[in-house]
């Protein structure tokens, strides 16, 4: 009898730790989707103007940097462009949510950059993505603090 009860000892602790692990990866797992649905990533695709370049490079400029310091829901706003082709600029957007995202569509400084750049943009294309690395999005932008 009671080295039937040492092997339930034994094994009670390693189903236990099994259990706790399997919960643990479905809770990790949960939360990890849950952010991921509820952040916003979006690449803007826009291609500019020759004549219209550096004026919309200032605009711009304004623009993001406005939406990372008002703006408690905008993440990054990133804006960047080809070295080959100046005039194809890339803005990497991150959002903590869809709500944010529509927020910062009526804020002052998002229209102001809208309407002074209407006639300076040639094409606009908006590429919503998928996150497949979420635990590491919270050291993205830690890291360049870190250089300074």
């Amino acid at each position: 009898m009671d080295k039937q009860k040492t092997g339930l000892r034994a094994k009670a602790p390693k189903s236990v730790i099994s259990f706790l692990v399997a919960v643990f990866v479905l809770v990790s797992y949960h939360t990890a989707f849950a952010q991921q649905q509820e952040r916003m990533v979006r690449i803007s695709e826009i291609e500019i103007d020759p004549a219209f370049l550096e004026a919309y490079k200032t605009i711009l400029a304004e623009e993001s940097a406005a939406s990372v310091k008002l703006e408690p829901g905008v993440i990054a706003i990133f804006p960047m462009y080809q070295k080959e082709n100046p005039t194809s600029v890339r803005i990497l957007e991150l959002y903590a949510s869809k709500t944010a995202y529509e927020q910062h569509l009526k804020t002052a400084h998002f229209l102001k950059y809208k309407t002074a750049t209407l006639n300076m943009v040639k094409s606009l294309k908006l590429v919503d993505m998928g996150v497949i690395d979420v635990a590491t999005m919270p050291l993205l932008f830690r890291k360049l603090k870190e250089d300074k």
